[in-house]
């Protein structure tokens, strides 16, 4: 074999190719060639199964990722924690949130260890499937388990207590966050406002809104809309607008 074919074979692997087929939508050529590495006596390992499964789990391809962690095990491939992730965050991806739990509870029945991110997703997925209970027990045994809540934490537990109305839990949750020391980004404080002006509580919205400096941070544009639409001369809310801070009471001078 000529020198620079002999190069190019050891730095373009199974794994590299099989990466760029998965990240380019070539879903079915890249199946193709990991069922050809055998032939030419290339054994998968954790990488490569790696690769596969978040590729499968991506193009929402969820029988088939399952399937190809099955084999993997049956092939006695080492399975990681860093496969375990992509199972999980690929079942929350595509809607399979019971199927996420069931396999998150059996890990941890196994003493499987994960970080904080792992704990954010499967947070949200228990909300999304409305099993809340067992989403705050999460939340609270966070500590517990030798791991530090993050800002990602906090805001899945605020707006998802928002979407089910809890507001003084999200309030005291949002209260945890700052006593904690963590501060909260400009998307988060949107997110939150928004929120709790399309639930109507405008004075709690104002009082968020009192933390939008123009520095770190700002207003999006979809917050603004929506104070528009509400607080405008026609809108819904306009005479509760004396609830926001001074510097917003301006919506009603506006033409809609």
């Amino acid at each position: 074999m000529p020198w620079n074919q002999l190069v190019l074979s050891l730095i373009v692997t199974p794994s590299i190719l099989l990466d760029g087929y998965f990240k380019n939508g070539r879903i079915d050529d890249g199946l193709t060639l990991f069922r050809e590495m055998p032939r030419k006596r290339i054994k998968p390992d954790t990488v490569t199964y790696g690769i596969i499964l978040d590729g499968l789990f991506r193009s929402g391809r969820t029988v088939a990722a399952w399937k190809m962690f099955h084999e993997m095990i049956e092939s006695g491939t080492t399975v990681t924690f860093s496969i375990y992730a992509i199972i999980l965050g690929g079942f929350c991806r595509n809607n399979c949130a019971d199927e996420a739990i069931t396999l998150f509870n059996k890990l941890g029945a196994m003493n499987v260890k994960f970080n904080i991110a792992i704990v954010n997703t499967m947070i949200n997925a228990m909300y999304k499937v409305g099993r809340r209970e067992e989403a705050k027990e999460l939340f609270a045994g966070i500590l517990a388990c030798g791991l530090v809540p993050n800002e990602s934490t906090y805001g899945v537990m605020i707006k998802n207590l928002l979407k089910d109305g809890a507001v003084e839990d999200a309030n005291n949750v949002f209260s945890s966050m700052d006593k904690s020391g963590i501060v909260p980004s400009s998307r988060l404080i949107n997110d939150i406002i928004r929120l709790l002006l399309e639930k109507g509580e405008i004075a709690k919205a104002g009082y968020y809104l009192s933390k939008v400096d123009g520095k770190s941070i700002s207003l999006e544009a979809s917050t603004t809309s929506l104070m528009f639409s509400l607080f405008s001369r026609k809108g819904k809310y306009k005479e509760h607008m004396k609830l926001l801070p001074a510097k917003y009471q301006f919506f009603d001078e506006l033409v809609d």
